[in-house]
C-alpha cells in the first residue's frame, strides 16, 4: 500500500458519519494529537450570544487527494448540527457567522514493519485551519493555523485488534478478518480510521471555536 489516503475513496465503511463518530468516542486504541489538545462537550460560550446561524464555506484543499475537502466537510457540518447551538444556512447572506477553512495536510507514513521490511501499521494524518467571521461585525473573531488528528492504522491480519471500534464499525465479526484477502483488508481498515481522523478533526474544530482556543 503505497498512500493509504489514496484508498480513501475505494472502501466506504457501513456505517454512517454520525453512527460511527459515536463509536469513535468509545475508542482507547487511539492516538489522537490536536490544535489544543483532547475536547470533551463544547458548550459554544466562546460564540457571540446573539448568533443563531452560520453558513460553512467549502474549505480549500491543499492536499493532493482530491475531493479530501468535501469529504470532511460532511464530518464538520454533522459535528455542527450535533451540539444544535447553530443553525447551518445555505449562503452568507443569511448566517450570523461565516466559517471558512483549508484542508492542509493528510498523509499516512509508515508506523511499524514486518521482518521483510513491509509496512503492517501507518500513520493517517489530517491537519485544517480555519476562521470564523462575524457577518454582523463584518470582522473575523477567530482563527486557529491547525488542528490535527493522528490515528494508528493496521493494515495486516496480524496487527488488526477485532476489538476495537475501528473494526467493529465495519460490522465485521472477529473472524471474518481471516477470510479477507490482503489488499482487502488494508483497504478496509484505512477507510475507517480515516473515516475516525475525520471525525475528530471535526470535533476538535468545534470546540476550539466553540470555547475560543
Amino acid at each position: 500500500m503505497l498512500d493509504a489516503w489514496g484508498l480513501s475513496k475505494k472502501v466506504k465503511t457501513a456505517l454512517s458519519p454520525s453512527l460511527s463518530r459515536l463509536l469513535g468516542l468509545a475508542t482507547l486504541a487511539v492516538l489522537g494529537v490536536s490544535g489544543c489538545g483532547y475536547h470533551f462537550a463544547s458548550s459554544g460560550d466562546a460564540l457571540p450570544s446573539a448568533a443563531q446561524t452560520i453558513y460553512v464555506e467549502q474549505f480549500d484543499n491543499r492536499t493532493r487527494f482530491s475531493g479530501l475537502n468535501d469529504e470532511f466537510m460532511g464530518y464538520l457540518k454533522d459535528e455542527i448540527a450535533l451540539h444544535k447551538r447553530l443553525k447551518i444556512v445555505d449562503g452568507p447572506a443569511q448566517a450570523d457567522l461565516v466559517l471558512s477553512g483549508t484542508v492542509k495536510f493528510a498523509n499516512a507514513t509508515p508506523a511499524n514493519f514486518n521482518s521483510a521490511l513491509e509496512p503492517t501499521i501507518y500513520n493517517d494524518q489530517l491537519a485544517v485551519s480555519a476562521a470564523l467571521k462575524d457577518t454582523h461585525a463584518n470582522k473575523t473573531i477567530w482563527t486557529t493555523r491547525n488542528v490535527s488528528y493522528i490515528q494508528h492504522t493496521p493494515v495486516v491480519a496480524q496487527t488488526v485488534v477485532t476489538t476495537t471500534p475501528t473494526y467493529l464499525q465495519q460490522n465485521l465479526r472477529a473472524g471474518d478478518i481471516a477470510q479477507m484477502t490482503d489488499i482487502q483488508v488494508a483497504q478496509s481498515m484505512t477507510s475507517a480510521s480515516q473515516n475516525i481522523v475525520m471525525q475528530k478533526v471535526a470535533q476538535n474544530l468545534y470546540s476550539e471555536m466553540a470555547e475560543g482556543f
